[in-house]
């Protein structure tokens, strides 16, 4: 065949193959458009709660009533009229006549992919009705929270009148890199507030995402699913919790050997666990004038348990911090390593597949040790 009678044939192919793209970018968009319209008409995702506020960086609109899709999870998602995760809508006065504990940390304390009640301060609120004297468990934790806004907001709340006679940090191993990374223009010490840049003031580099999901919500939701299907192919379908190749930048302060690069700028770590203490010293000063008591409790993510840090820089940093400054340090450490020991499926039972998020026995487990301490007499 000359290569003159061959053109045509090639003509033919580069058609189809432009078909063919046509048709898969007219599908792409027909998507996308569906997910535009669904997500700023139809959708009532938790997505839509999450606020920016001046005083503190950002939290939850009060009185919502929606969901919580998680990879592929959807639980009911419900905010108070204090604007915290509740088990419904209701009205939240503020003072009370009972005990009142006031739990505040990042995602894994708001319990995200979780319904209130299967979150650990679900669990707590619950436990705290049903026993005598009644204590009840308030939820003030958003995801991406860190010890600029654990302060700040504690601090606003009770400026406001919010009565609790005990507050209980549950300090993310996210803390450290948040506090080198960002949260400048809430902080009032002028060296950190130098480092504020117009834009964070409403929007922070971890908020930004906040636009696409809001308009593309569908999509986002399918994003992390896909992640999991892709690394269970590569592991040809065995459940293991993330490898090194897969630990998250912000875990990397604990771990011998990993290589952080840059991404603790402009502080680094050590500027990032000066800048924590100092907001939590400030959050435990406000707290005593006033006689409220501080518990700080620390927690492992997977990384920790895959590389065996038992002994970590995270536990000895908070641990120290609460000799002077705490009524009760609340190490997790042990009880996780406890469930790693005793079970070889134990990031599949512990913590959402694919994430570093706690399920549901997750939580549960935190739960029963957190209410041994304070609803079981303990002080340390």
């Amino acid at each position: 065949m000359s290569s003159t009678e061959a053109l045509p044939g090639r003509a033919r192919s580069s058609s189809r193959a432009l078909r063919g793209l046509g048709i898969a970018a007219y599908c792409i968009a027909l998507l996308l458009g569906f997910d535009f319209i669904y997500s700023n008409f139809f959708c009532d995702e938790d997505i839509l709660a999450r606020i920016y506020v001046p005083q503190y960086h950002h939290g939850f609109a009060p009185n919502f009533a929606g969901h919580n899709p998680w990879g592929t999870r959807s639980p009911p998602f419900y905010t108070d009229s204090l604007g915290f995760k509740d088990g419904a809508v209701r009205e939240v006065p503020l003072t009370s006549a009972t005990r009142r504990i006031l739990l505040i940390g990042d995602s894994m304390t708001e319990g995200i992919g979780l319904s209130f009640e299967d979150s650990f301060a679900g669990m707590l609120q619950q436990l705290g009705q049903n026993i005598t004297p009644k204590t009840e468990f308030l939820n003030a934790a958003v995801a991406s929270y860190s010890p600029s806004i654990y302060y700040k907001k504690v601090k606003s709340l009770i400026e406001q009148g919010l009565q609790v006679d005990e507050v209980v940090v549950f300090s993310d191993l996210s803390d450290v890199f948040d506090e080198a990374t960002g949260y400048f223009c809430i902080d009032e010490d002028p060296r950190y507030l130098a480092y504020c840049r117009p834009e964070d003031i409403v929007k922070h580099k971890r908020t930004r995402k906040t636009i696409l999901q809001r308009n593309l919500v569908i999509m986002d939701k399918w994003i992390p699913i896909i992640k999991v299907y892709i690394r269970l192919l590569r592991t040809g379908g065995k459940i293991i919790p993330l490898s090194q190749s897969d630990t998250p930048k912000e875990a990397g302060w604990t771990l011998p050997g990993y290589d952080i690069g840059n991404s603790y700028a402009p502080l680094g770590v050590e500027g990032g666990i000066a800048r924590s203490l100092q907001n939590m010293g400030k959050l435990a000063e406000f707290l005593k004038q006033r006689g409220i008591p501080l518990w700080v409790a620390v927690y492992p993510w997977p990384p920790q348990l895959e590389h065996n840090d038992r002994d970590s820089r995270q536990i000895a940093v908070w641990r120290e911090f609460c000799a002077e400054n705490c009524k009760g340090f609340i190490d997790l450490f042990p009880t996780f390593f406890a469930e790693k020991d005793a079970h070889e499926d134990w990031y599949k039972r512990l913590f959402i597949v694919g994430d570093i998020h706690f399920s549901a026995a997750g939580d549960r487990l935190v739960f029963r040790e957190v209410a041994k301490r304070l609803l079981g007499g303990e002080s340390r």
